[in-house]
């Protein structure tokens, strides 16, 4: 499969072209106080580091390893009306179409120095916001889909049923409320949904930029705007991060960051925090190739067959499959390798029916 990629949206002045700066490791946005310093989407692949890796190429004596990899792209500010074309307006609400997930930055915290849209902060306001302005999107482009097929829906089923389930749709955007309130109740209104490309059924994490200070002492929980984030926001959908003290370690390499981490007492890495999220928000999960020459995590969404999870390596891997040579990620490291589970009975033959397991280690057979 391609790249999976997340965009990075929120209002003007929250964090968000520094948190891109963060995630790529180099000046990528500039970053400047006062609204739409971001004209055009920063894109860039980040790897999302996976500690099994790690370990599974030290046992095999791999010379590299290549982790998983998710797109980031910096969106820039929206403001109230964008819908309508305010601020910067439908050129930023189309970039967003071409992303998978959302990471909605939120600011979370108080600083006279850092100017702010409207003045105050209200994390509620700004989610609502935000919220509003893809709502209003979604609802024009909805509009517009309706219209296309009305007239085709009176002598063709399938176009028939398109227009249900886009009245239906038009209905929840109408009462304010976001495309994932809406729950396809078969196959076929799951393909039109699919099909709308609407912003408001894409997964969206919300990120909560605290203080240094309220990351420093852990005392986010204390935070008002993080309380009050929490009575509309679900724990699992938010992400606390703290974008200032994280922006400190810009152009150090991994290694300074590390010690000076263990220096202050941190054993957090914020950053894959956040990637992973972004994997588990998109129901990704990874399978492994393990060889002398590189160790390498392949991304495959949830539920994938053996078959479907190879032509991610090679698409006649997938036409040519036969079978695939499997082996636990806790097997492998039990038994020191692919030799030592082999020999304990570990490593198993699966079929074309076999769903893959996060954490699978495989070697596929195939024939073209």
């Amino acid at each position: 499969m391609s790249i999976l990629n997340c965009g990075i949206v929120g209002l003007p002045n929250v964090g968000k072209s520094t948190l891109a700066n963060i995630l790529a490791k180099m000046q990528v946005a500039e970053a400047a106080n006062y609204p739409f310093c971001t004209i055009e989407p920063n894109s860039f692949i980040v790897s999302i580091k996976d500690e099994r890796l790690e370990k599974l190429a030290q046992i095999a004596s791999s010379q590299k390893i290549i982790y998983s990899q998710l797109g980031i792209h910096d969106i820039a500010g929206l403001v109230k009306g964008a819908s309508k074309g305010e601020g910067l307006g439908n050129k930023f609400l189309s970039h967003i179409h071409s992303v998978d997930a959302i990471i909605h930055v939120i600011r979370c915290f108080e600083n006279s120095d850092i100017t702010h849209v409207y003045d105050t902060i209200d994390p509620l306001r700004d989610k609502e916001t935000i919220e509003y302005e893809l709502i209003m999107s979604d609802l024009e482009s909805v509009e517009r889909q309706i219209l296309r097929v009305e007239k085709k829906a009176k002598s063709d089923k399938d176009a028939k049923d398109d227009l249900d389930v886009l009245t239906k749709i038009r209905e929840i955007l109408k009462e304010g409320k976001m495309v994932k309130e809406f729950q396809p109740s078969s196959d076929s209104e799951e393909r039109t949904l699919k099909m709308a490309q609407l912003l408001t059924s894409k997964p969206m994490i919300y990120l909560c930029n605290i203080s240094d200070k309220d990351f420093e002492s852990d005392n986010y929980k204390n935070n008002k705007h993080y309380q009050a984030l929490l009575t509309q926001i679900k724990e699992e959908n938010m992400v606390v991060f703290p974008i200032k003290f994280e922006s400190d370690f810009i152009g150090i390499s991994d290694e300074e960051k590390e010690e000076m981490m263990r220096e202050f007492g941190f054993n957090v890495d914020n950053i894959q925090k956040l990637l992973k999220k972004c994997y588990q928000i998109l129901d990704l999960q990874s399978f492994f190739t393990i060889g002398p020459k590189e160790a390498r995590s392949w991304t495959i969404v949830r539920g994938w067959s053996a078959p479907k999870a190879a032509g991610v390596i090679h698409n006649d891997f997938e036409k040519g499959f036969i079978r695939a040579e499997t082996i636990s990620y806790d097997d492998y490291v039990s038994y020191n390798g692919e030799q030592g589970a082999k020999n304990a009975g570990k490593m198993r033959t699966e079929g074309k029916e076999y769903i893959v397991h996060d954490g699978d280690v495989m070697h596929f057979l195939f024939n073209v």
